[in-house]
Formats: C-alpha cells, sequence, structure tokens
C-alpha cells in the first residue's frame, strides 16, 4: 500500500512539474456504463463519415486489451486557454486549440519523461501513452479519475477551471492508488450550450450529432460541407469555441502556462482577403506545426470558400 501511494504522489508531483493541471488514477476496468451509449451513438450514425469510430469496439471500453495486464489508467489534464482571447482580430475563426503547435506532440514527450521517471524508481513496467490518437474514451477515465463532469456539450469540465483542457492517458500494468470517480453533474438547468449552437448539433444533453459539428464539418468531413449548413456556420474555419465560449464555468478559465499552445505569427489577424489568398506554400510555413495540418490545405480553403463574402461584409 506504501508503495502503491508512493508511485502515485511521484507521478502526480511530475505531472504538476511537467506543466499538467490535473492528474487522477482510476483502476483499469471494463467501462460497462458507456457501452450502450456508445453502440446508441454509432448505430445512429452520429459519428457520420469518421468510420474509424465503428472499429476496435471492445478495445475503447477495456483498456486492458490495449495494454497487456493493465491496472492503471492515469488521466491528465492540461490548460490551452490563451493569454488574449480578444487579441484574435481575423473575421474567418480558427479554434482556440489550434492557436500554438499540435498538442500531439507537446503532451507526448511531456508524458515520455513522466513515464522515464517513475521507470526511474519502479524499473521496467507495461505502459502506452494516449493523446488524443487511440480508442480510449478520454472523458470518461477523466471522470472516473475525479477531474471534472461530462457537461451538456459533451466536454469535460472542471469545477475550478472550465472545459480549454487537453486530455491524455498513461495505461499501465503498475498497480497504483485509486481516486475517487467525480461525483455529480454542475450543469444544472442551463442549456446555453444547446441553444447556442447554430447547427443545432447538440441535441439534448451529452448528446452530439457530429455530423452537425461545425468541429466535424471543417475538419473531418473531407467532402464539401452541405449547403444546409451555409450561413450556419458562424464564419468557423477551423474547429469551433461556440459551446464552450458561452458555458458559465470558462468564466473561471485562467491563462494556460505552455508556451507552445500560445499562437505564433500574425495570422490571427489576417483579413478576409489574406485567407482567401492562402496558398499552399504560405499554409506550411504557417500550420506545419499546428492541429489545422489535420484539415490539410485543400479542406481548409473549401471552408473558406464556404463562408464565401461573409454574408456581404469584409473586413479589408
Amino acid at each position: 500500500m506504501i508503495q502503491k501511494t508512493g508511485y502515485s504522489n511521484l507521478i502526480k508531483q511530475k505531472a504538476t512539474e511537467l506543466g499538467f493541471d490535473f492528474c487522477g488514477i482510476s483502476k483499469a476496468r471494463r467501462l460497462d456504463e458507456e457501452a450502450p451509449r456508445l453502440e446508441r451513438w454509432l448505430s445512429e450514425g452520429r459519428h457520420g463519415k469518421m468510420a474509424y469510430m465503428e472499429n476496435y469496439f471492445d478495445k475503447r471500453l477495456d483498456p486492458r486489451l490495449l495494454v497487456e495486464d493493465a491496472k492503471s489508467v492515469v488521466s491528465l489534464m492540461i490548460n490551452y486557454f490563451p493569454t488574449e482571447p480578444a487579441r484574435y482580430e481575423s473575421l474567418l475563426k480558427v479554434s482556440k486549440y489550434a492557436w500554438g503547435k499540435d498538442y500531439h506532440f507537446v503532451i507526448k514527450e511531456k508524458l515520455q519523461i513522466l513515464v522515464d521517471a517513475l521507470k526511474d524508481v519502479t524499473g521496467d513496467i507495461n505502459y502506452r501513452i494516449f493523446v488524443d490518437s487511440a480508442p480510449v474514451l478520454d472523458r470518461a477515465w477523466a471522470v472516473n479519475a475525479g477531474l471534472g463532469w461530462i457537461g451538456k456539450n459533451t466536454m469535460l469540465i472542471s469545477r475550478r477551471n472550465g472545459s480549454y483542457f487537453f486530455l491524455a492517458e498513461i495505461i499501465t500494468d503498475l498497480e497504483l492508488e485509486y481516486d475517487n470517480p467525480f461525483g455529480g453533474n454542475y450543469c444544472g438547468d442551463c442549456t446555453r450550450c444547446i441553444d447556442a449552437c447554430p447547427t443545432a448539433a447538440i441535441t439534448g444533453p451529452r448528446q452530439l450529432d457530429a455530423t452537425r459539428c461545425i468541429s466535424y464539418l471543417t475538419i473531418e468531413l473531407k467532402e464539401a460541407i452541405p449547403q444546409e449548413f451555409k450561413n450556419k456556420t458562424n464564419n468557423w474555419i477551423f474547429g469551433c469555441d461556440i459551446c464552450q465560449d458561452v458555458c458559465p464555468w470558462n468564466r473561471f478559465s485562467i491563462t494556460g502556462s505552455e508556451p507552445h499552445f500560445k499562437p505564433s505569427g500574425n495570422w490571427l489577424e489576417w483579413s478576409l482577403k489574406d485567407w482567401q489568398n492562402l496558398e499552399k506554400n504560405t499554409f506550411k510555413q504557417v500550420f506545419g506545426n499546428s492541429p489545422v495540418m489535420r484539415a490539410g490545405f485543400l479542406k481548409l480553403k473549401n471552408s473558406i470558400s464556404f463562408v464565401g463574402d461573409f454574408e456581404g461584409k469584409s473586413d479589408e
């Protein structure tokens, strides 16, 4: 018991040193309570063209199928809320999480440092690190680790600092001391996220129709955005922050401390014409290390064109 406590304390201490805002630990098990919800979401086609969501159904629910003899899931959160969100002046909008360097690379490096420090004490362990890159139900594990609750907008919300966080996990065969799951849901009667979504993607509390979500339409959907959403995307060309921006809990958001998540360059101030004249070479130079690369040049240009003439307005 002393050893488990010591290892757990080491993980949390090192996580804090590396800039993670929250760290919790839960026992590796099958998430039976999530199975019906995931199965229904898939059977109703709410995942749209994201065919990969249909793969590895059992692995999504059970981390022991991802890491042999897994005993523990370490859940971590790191804040990406920008220093000056009001500084974004461009008429065309990019989600805050994509303002800086690609979080996959930044967080994976931190997690590897954390694991190496742990192994220096424990010796060799079996583990895998995950940053939004494998069939892991990040938010469900964060709840199990006591980090927050899943809000009506399907985002993980912390009572302390809202929802502008990246989530990551370490799944290991090391037995650790487990935190209590987060109890309760603090959305109350609030429906601001549901009411504010311009495409009606949030069909009910914790019910997301991804095929209508602006993030899906501007990133995951490789085809042209359906015309039914014309003048409904609120000029978002990569991702969307609407359901987070209106959430009362994000009044408590504080500036993230990770320098790699801070924006570089002047593209936050680009005019409509700048976006429309964007060429592939410039795209690679500006967004080469950014999450925007996930959409790719052609998809971004399609989203820019879809916005069109900004409903007759111009910032030139």
